[in-house]
């Protein structure tokens, strides 16, 4: 099995270049939600993901509810600002969705209120609304697979 990142309509190419690039090296499935804003030959989309696109299993959906009805037995953890929950203070399991938000409004409320006991945020002072998306999706995927004993990663 592997973790799986859900970027749900991502605005910004090079975050998600970015996360592809972690993907690859984490053994980690890609699902992309439309609309995306941003096309997927874009050059920046390809620079920052490097060469490494043909080592990510990339999964495109209409919808974030597609995601969930194809994966009916899925444990979904959503990145938010609004809850009181710390990504440290869940216990991840192989095959966990990560699911991130746009980069400008996050996810939208009806996510969140979906997922209010697998919502989770990272601490952070008031200076800064959010951290980047790229990092914040690596620093949660470490954080399972650190709990999984890093999978089959070396």
């Amino acid at each position: 099995m592997a973790f799986h990142i859900v970027l749900v309509e991502p605005e910004i190419p090079a975050n998600t270049g970015n996360i592809a690039r972690t993907c690859a090296a984490t053994g980690t499935h890609l699902h992309l939600v439309r609309p995306l804003g941003f096309n997927t030959d874009d050059k920046t989309l390809k620079r920052a993901g490097l060469d490494y696109w043909h080592a990510v299993q990339v999964h495109y959906h209409d919808s974030f509810q597609e995601v969930k009805d194809l994966y009916p037995e899925g444990r979904f953890f959503c990145a938010t600002t609004k809850t009181d929950k710390l990504y440290t203070d869940m216990a991840y399991r192989d095959g966990d969705f990560l699911v991130f938000g746009k980069e400008t409004k996050g996810l939208g409320p009806d996510i969140i209120q979906a997922h209010t006991d697998t919502a989770i945020r990272m601490p952070m002072t008031d200076a800064v609304r959010s951290l980047n998306l790229s990092n914040s999706a690596a620093i949660i995927l470490y954080e399972a697979l650190r709990q999984n004993g890093f999978l089959e990663l070396k």
